[in-house]
C-alpha cells in the first residue's frame, strides 16, 4: 500500500469533506498501523443503545466513526481516550455530549447538545479546573469529522517508543522543523488560536506536529525514518538512546 497512499494528498482531501475523512483514516491505518477490518466498528445496535440510554440521537458522522473504527484503540486511544457507546454521557451542566477523554482526566472534548442535530457538527474542548464554576467549552474544531482526523494522527505520536519521540523545543527547533518538512494542509487547533496553535509536518515517513513552538512530537514509520528526524532537529529527545 505504501505507493498508493500520499499522506499529504488524502489529508486535503479529508480536511475538505467528510468521506475524504474515512478515506484518509483508512488508508493511514494501512499504511501506518495495519488495514482496517469488519470488527474494529462498534455495531449499530451497540450505538443504538446508547442513543436510547442518553435519549439523544447520535450526528452521523459520530455513527459513522465508531461503525469505521471505533474499536481500534491503537488509532484512538494510545493517549487520550475515545469513549465507546457505553461510556458516551451528557456532562453534568446539561451542555455536551462527551465524547474522548485526557488521559489523565484533565480535559473532555465533546458536541454541545444543541448541534447534535448536525451531521458534522463543531468539536469543543473543556479543561478540568479546581473551581467548576470556570470550567467552559471553548472551541476545538470546526467538525468532528477532522476531529477524528486530527484524533488517529495524534494518537500515531503515542504508539511504540521505539517509533515516537518527543522534544522540548526552542526557536532554532521549530525554524529547523519548519526548513526541514513540509507543512501539512491541516488547519491550526484549537481553532481561533493561529498563535498558540497545534500545527503538523511531514517528512520521509516521518510525522511531526509542533505545539505552539513549545514542542516537538514525532512519528516514523520505522526506528530508521525516526532517527532520521533527530538528525535533522538535533537535540535532547526524550526518548534517544543512542
Amino acid at each position: 500500500m505504501t505507493h498508493e497512499f500520499d499522506l499529504a494528498a488524502f489529508l486535503g482531501d479529508g480536511v475538505r469533506k467528510r468521506g475524504g475523512a474515512w478515506n484518509f483514516i483508512r488508508g493511514f491505518a494501512g499504511h501506518w498501523a495495519s488495514p482496517l477490518e469488519n470488527a474494529d466498528g462498534w455495531s449499530a445496535a451497540e450505538l443504538a443503545a446508547a442513543e436510547e440510554r442518553l435519549g439523544v440521537r447520535l450526528p452521523a458522522v459520530l455513527r459513522e466513526a465508531y461503525l469505521l473504527f471505533g474499536r481500534r484503540r491503537d488509532l484512538t486511544s494510545n493517549y487520550d481516550v475515545l469513549l465507546g457507546p457505553a461510556e458516551l454521557y451528557v456532562d453534568d451542566a446539561g451542555e455536551a455530549l462527551v465524547f474522548r477523554h485526557e488521559n489523565q482526566g484533565a480535559a473532555s472534548w465533546g458536541i454541545l447538545l444543541d448541534g447534535l442535530q448536525d451531521d458534522d457538527p463543531a468539536v469543543f474542548s473543556r479543561t478540568d479546573l479546581v473551581d467548576k464554576s470556570a470550567e467552559r467549552w471553548e472551541g476545538w474544531m470546526e467538525r468532528l469529522s477532522l476531529c477524528f482526523v486530527e484524533i488517529v494522527l495524534a494518537e500515531s505520536l503515542h504508539a511504540d517508543e521505539e517509533l515516537c519521540d518527543f522534544l522540548d523545543a526552542d526557536e532554532s527547533d521549530v525554524a529547523l522543523l519548519e526548513e526541514n518538512f513540509v507543512r501539512l494542509p491541516f488547519p491550526v487547533y484549537p481553532m481561533g488560536d493561529e498563535e498558540n496553535g497545534s500545527r503538523w509536518f511531514l517528512g520521509q515517513d516521518a510525522l511531526l506536529r509542533d505545539d505552539a513552538g513549545a514542542a516537538i512530537s514525532t512519528r516514523g514509520r520505522t526506528a530508521e525514518d525516526l532517527d532520521r528526524v533527530r538528525g535533522l532537529i538535533p537535540g535532547d529527545w526524550l526518548n534517544d538512546c543512542h
